[in-house]
């Protein structure tokens, strides 16, 4: 891991994330890019790169932390509250209820499909065939949504696990976490401003929990001492800067915009990715 590859992985972890046009099949793309490039054998992956892509979504955590802060505390001081009143009719506690049973939805769909997604990183042209699926889920679901009168501006339960289990299927590299999530919202009858927004709170428990159980489950203190940490911090700091500007202007697009220019970019992108490591 150098300091170029970093910050250029940074940036694309960044900018992919919060974006639905899965970050981790983007990752798995400029790393093997990357590998041809200076004829490194895509097989070749090491712990420390593994740790890099934990630290870079470290970064676009912080970011999501940062600019729903205001969010969270709503919803964490109405979750208190309901508890001492027991009351749980709060808009804002209730959607605390469903990040936690989205949350349970989503660890529950994921770990089954753990080896395959591991496995996907070795083969990048799968992730491409998966992002190219992605690109058509979300031109279905704009096309769904535009046929829903009435849209809805609260989750529920029913769309809270329905939004669970696509976060769950989107372990799969290719399969955008955000998109397959906000299209799973769309499909709910939400509005594209609360499918996202309800997107990025779900991301919260997620990252921070994969972020402190994999290093501690399978990296070695020792190694990771050898690890090159300016490359690595510098890459972070660049995610959670680049995924905080992201998450900002994005919200503002979905907003007025519909996802039919991220569905066509996964299409084009999936193909292209595709047919070039099935060639490499």
């Amino acid at each position: 891991m150098n300091f170029i590859q970093a910050i250029l992985m940074g940036f694309v972890q960044g900018l992919s994330e919060f974006l639905p046009i899965s970050s981790s099949a983007h990752l798995i793309f400029t790393s093997n890019f990357y590998k041809v490039f200076k004829g490194i054998e895509i097989v070749q992956h090491s712990n420390e790169e593994v740790f890099f892509d934990i630290m870079v979504h470290l970064g676009t955590l912080i970011a999501v932390l940062i600019f729903f802060r205001k969010d969270i505390a709503k919803i964490c001081t109405a979750m208190w509250r309901a508890l001492v009143n027991k009351d749980w009719s709060d808009t804002e506690a209730k959607m605390g209820l469903y990040i936690i049973g989205g949350t349970v939805i989503t660890v529950a769909m994921a770990l089954p499909l753990q080896n395959i997604a591991e496995a996907l990183v070795f083969k990048p042209e799968f992730a491409g065939v998966l992002l190219f699926l992605t690109g058509f889920v979300l031109l279905f679901s704009e096309w769904l949504s535009k046929r829903t009168a009435a849209k809805k501006n609260e989750v529920d339960l029913k769309s809270s696990i329905f939004i669970g289990l696509a976060q769950g299927l989107a372990a799969l590299p290719g399969f955008s976490r955000s998109g397959w999530t906000i299209a799973a919202g769309l499909f709910s009858g939400l509005d594209r401003t609360t499918a996202a927004r309800y997107s990025f709170l779900l991301s919260i428990p997620i990252i921070l929990g994969a972020s402190m159980v994999y290093p501690l489950v399978h990296i070695d203190v020792h190694e990771a001492l050898s690890y090159n940490w300016h490359a690595i911090l510098a890459g972070t700091f660049v995610s959670g800067i680049v995924g905080y500007l992201c998450i900002k202007y994005f919200m503002k697009f979905i907003s007025k915009f519909s996802l039919a220019l991220f569905g066509y970019y996964c299409i084009i992108a999936g193909l292209l990715a595709a047919v070039f490591f099935s060639i490499y």
